[in-house]
């Protein structure tokens, strides 16, 4: 099978102590997942073993030497390993968040990020972490988003996404206390969000993004009366994005705008903050959504549920949100895929 026209996919296997393993050993037997991608998995061979024993399936990889490979021999139809050492099976305790898998975590992901800048792959599709063992581990940041910025040197604006199915989010604001939350609402903010998402949306396939911007307060403010940012903010970010030629509407009240979404009218909302959008999505899908890393150089995916520590190790995890983050990253992948090398 030649898969040489195909995206270079890294995927990671995610925090040792979570079901992160299982997951890609569940994706990786999936017949359709080499049919999408030219795949190079990266991490611990000791865990990548212990995610197929726990999955109870099995599959064929090829070993590389580094990521260039992968590009140079796109026509295998087999999953390239990259096999690193980041982690000591006997500092791992399956269930628990721990510094030395968190160091795991961001070193691998490091080592896709330098991947990436160089040009050596398409798109990032990452296996569940957690960010309190990556903050054990040495994470500085807030989150791996902001982490992904700073190394791969984002310098314009960047968010996090949540998809569904066919519908995507993103959010003013995100991992922030919630008295900080009207620091984060003006218009450019706004205004770059909805851009951002439009853009990833076209990226990904959809060729008329449909945008809606939600209402920070009840009721949309009540004309103003429960509320002052959607007359003096967020009503005339939207009006101006119209004026560029975007298709967006609102703002809407959060208590209803996932009802038009529910009824296929959007392809996007943007919220106000974390919860407003997260609380809908999760409760609309739990184990199918996906997180994409937005706004930056490379498509970057995960599943939008966590690492299950409760489950882990027990053969249970469900891979759908997996399956739909590598669907994600390869489509968003293809569009930006750099030209296959010559045959050595």
């Amino acid at each position: 099978m030649d898969t040489s026209a195909l995206p270079v996919v890294a995927l990671t296997l995610g925090d040792p102590a979570g079901i992160g393993p299982e997951l890609i050993a569940r994706l990786l037997a999936r017949p359709e997942t080499t049919r999408a991608a030219n795949v190079v998995l990266v991490g611990d061979p000791w865990l990548w073993e212990a995610g197929q024993r726990v999955a109870g399936l099995r599959s064929a990889t090829r070993p590389v030497s580094g990521f260039a490979e992968v590009r140079e021999r796109a026509d295998t139809g087999v999953p390239a390993m990259l096999a690193v050492d980041t982690v000591a099976e006997s500092a791992v305790t399956v269930g628990r968040a721990e510094a030395a898998g968190g160091r795991s975590v961001l070193a691998v992901l490091d080592r896709c990020m330098s991947a990436a800048t160089a040009g050596e792959i398409d798109a990032i599709c990452f296996a569940p972490l957690n960010k309190h063992a990556m903050k054990l581990g040495g994470l500085r940041h807030e989150d791996e988003l902001h982490h992904f910025a700073e190394y791969l040197g984002v310098t314009g604006y960047f968010c996090e996404f949540n998809t569904l199915g066919t519908l995507w989010t993103s959010r003013i604001s995100s991992h922030i206390p919630i008295k900080d939350i009207p620091l984060y609402i003006d218009k450019q903010r706004i205004k770059e969000a909805t851009r951002l998402i439009h853009r990833s949306l076209l990226a990904s396939g959809v060729a008329a993004p449909r945008v809606a911007v939600a209402a920070l307060n009840p009721h949309g403010g009540d004309g103003g009366t429960c509320g002052r940012e959607e007359v003096e903010i967020i009503g005339p970010a939207v009006r101006e994005l119209a004026e560029e030629g975007l298709t967006v509407e609102g703002p809407y009240p959060a208590d209803t705008i996932f009802l038009k979404a529910r009824d296929g009218q959007l392809d996007a909302i943007v919220t106000m903050y974390h919860d407003q959008g997260q609380i809908a999505i999760k409760l609309m899908g739990f184990s199918k959504g996906v997180t994409v890393q937005g706004g930056m150089p490379i498509p970057i995916t995960t599943p939008a549920h966590g690492t299950a520590y409760d489950i882990a190790g027990q053969g249970r995890a469900d891979v759908n949100a997996m399956a739909n983050a590598f669907s994600i990253a390869c489509r968003m992948g293809l569009s930006q895929r750099r030209p296959a090398a010559p045959a050595r």
